[in-house]
């Protein structure tokens, strides 16, 4: 396949709320691209560990769990549907327990290892875009495009109380506030390949920009390295 006709390889790293998943999401319909979500599947195995009873601090328990489990991730207009064992549970891993599971789940390295090589196997023919925290910097270092989408943690803690329309009840928005908090504190702590922009990622500060804008802006970066593969 030559250098004109390649699809390329789209990494999108970034703190939670920052929006890489509805980017990615846009940005794969746009392309024709795979939207390989590298939290969908560690939200998988999440919800693997609480519905059989494997402790969350367990990582070789974790690992041998995930050798016994298919997570599958089918590309929809709507976005990716989630299989886990041919079960669709898109729905169910974006509940809060879920979601707590699989950021306990995902500091454990021996887990992080095995998700690595899934992952690279999914996006082995390019043609893909994967979001996540680590994947400019580790599940795919060579990736022809790196996006470190940020934005203040103001910004997305607000964010994250309205998707969940919880902006009318302080308590539950204060909760939600601080599992933000805590989860970029282990993101940016854990040993093995805490969150961080790679050395050649475009920065992109969603704060003050509306969807679109940050959408228009990753469009830009993807199609001026198109460009320069056709020379």
């Amino acid at each position: 396949m030559n250098e004109a006709t390649k699809k390329l390889v789209i990494a999108i790293d970034g703190p939670a709320g920052a929006g890489k998943s509805t980017i990615a999401s846009r940005l794969a319909r746009t392309l024709g691209y795979i939207n390989l979500e590298s939290g969908a599947m560690y939200r998988a195995l999440g919800l693997k560990s609480i519905e059989a009873g494997v402790e969350v601090g367990d990582g070789a328990a974790l690992v041998a769990l995930a050798q016994q489990s298919t997570i599958e991730l089918q590309p929809t207009p709507g976005g990716n549907r989630v299989l886990l064992d041919g079960h669709d549970v898109s729905a169910r891993i974006r509940e809060p327990d879920v979601t707590e599971a699989a950021s306990r789940v995902s500091i454990h390295p021996e887990v992080r290892e095995w998700m690595v090589r899934r992952q690279r196997e999914l996006g082995s023919g390019g043609g893909v875009i994967m979001e996540g925290r680590d994947i400019g910097t580790v599940v795919f270092p060579q990736a022809e495009v790196k996006i470190f989408l940020d934005a203040d943690s103001e910004v997305r803690e607000g964010r994250r109380v309205a998707q969940s329309n919880a902006q009318n009840d302080p308590a539950r928005a204060e909760g939600l506030k601080q599992e933000l908090r805590d989860r970029d504190r282990r993101d940016t702590t854990r040993a093995i390949a805490p969150l961080k922009a790679a050395a050649d990622a475009v920065h992109i500060d969603s704060s003050t920009l509306t969807i679109e804008e940050v959408i228009s802006r990753a469009e830009k970066i993807v199609a001026e390295k198109l460009k320069q593969q056709s020379v």
